[in-house]
């Protein structure tokens, strides 16, 4: 087994690099795509293999939602079957990826905001591995996660976000893990195996998403209860939209953006996905 020292030197190696790491907001949807080989986990495979390989990976996952800031902060963190009604191969799974404590107490230190708890008794839900297994299935990869307050409104998450912006010089890979049309009580049962089917108001929400993040302005997508009433039919509840603004609050002016996974299930849920950088 690896001891605790071996991963405090490997923190104590992550100078600043030359390129700087890419963001990316990823639409997780069902844990199902945690096991099964569809074209969103296998865009996600295919992701892994364009970007630099990170030193180590922090998400911000819909599904850690909690009063106040808190990082995992152990060697080796659980996986959390944090879900349902689902298939015994999805809770059998495990992934054993290491933790960082010392990154951990680094980014906390980058955070002037609020005081971020060293939290020792998470782990890695299922807004996270369910992604990165299929990014790096190796499991070699430090992994970590931050949870989001639910008790600050959104224009709180975005500025935090900029305060963990030299992780990205660092070589670690910051995902923001939710969706950005996410409301269960809609969803179409019945054409979830249909090709990109969304309700009307799902798919225009979602291009006006779109066109404000690749314009930049982030203004609106921060007030989105302003966005009107298919903003307000695409983010019920506000966990899973969240993470996307840790990301785009993490992007630098030189950055470019693109999208991928850009198709809504079920109706009233998107898998559309940014990368920044």
């Amino acid at each position: 087994m690896t001891t605790l020292s071996a991963f405090n030197n490997f923190t104590d190696s992550l100078p600043e690099q030359e390129q700087l790491m890419p963001v990316l907001f990823v639409g997780h949807g069902s844990p199902m795509n945690g096991i099964e080989d569809s074209e969103f986990s296998r865009r996600w495979t295919q992701m892994a293999k364009e970007i630099p390989t990170p030193k180590a990976v922090l998400v911000v996952s819909a599904h850690w939602f909690t009063q106040g800031t808190k990082i995992t902060a152990m060697d080796f963190p659980k996986t959390i079957h944090d879900f349902g009604g689902f298939p015994k191969a999805l809770y059998d799974v495990q992934y054993p990826a290491p933790g960082d404590p010392l990154l951990a107490k680094e980014t906390a230190a980058l955070i002037h905001t609020t005081q971020v708890e060293l939290n020792h008794d998470w782990g890695l839900d299922h807004g996270t591995w369910t992604i990165v297994r299929h990014m790096y299935p190796n499991a070699r990869i430090p992994v970590l996660q931050l949870s989001i307050d639910y008790s600050k409104g959104p224009q709180y998450h975005y500025d935090l976000a900029k305060e963990i912006y030299d992780l990205r010089k660092k070589g670690v890979l910051i995902i923001g893990s939710g969706n950005m049309v996410h409301n269960l009580r809609m969803v179409a049962w019945d054409k979830l195996n249909e090709v990109d089917y969304g309700f009307d108001w799902a798919k225009t929400i979602n291009d006006k998403f779109k066109s404000l993040i690749m314009d930049g302005n982030h203004q609106p997508l921060i007030n989105y209860s302003e966005l009107g009433k298919d903003a307000l039919l695409a983010i019920p509840t506000p966990e899973h939209y969240l993470p996307l603004l840790y990301t785009l609050g993490l992007k630098g002016n030189k950055d470019t953006v693109s999208f991928f996974n850009d198709k809504a299930v079920g109706g009233s849920l998107t898998m559309t996905s940014v990368k920044i950088g």
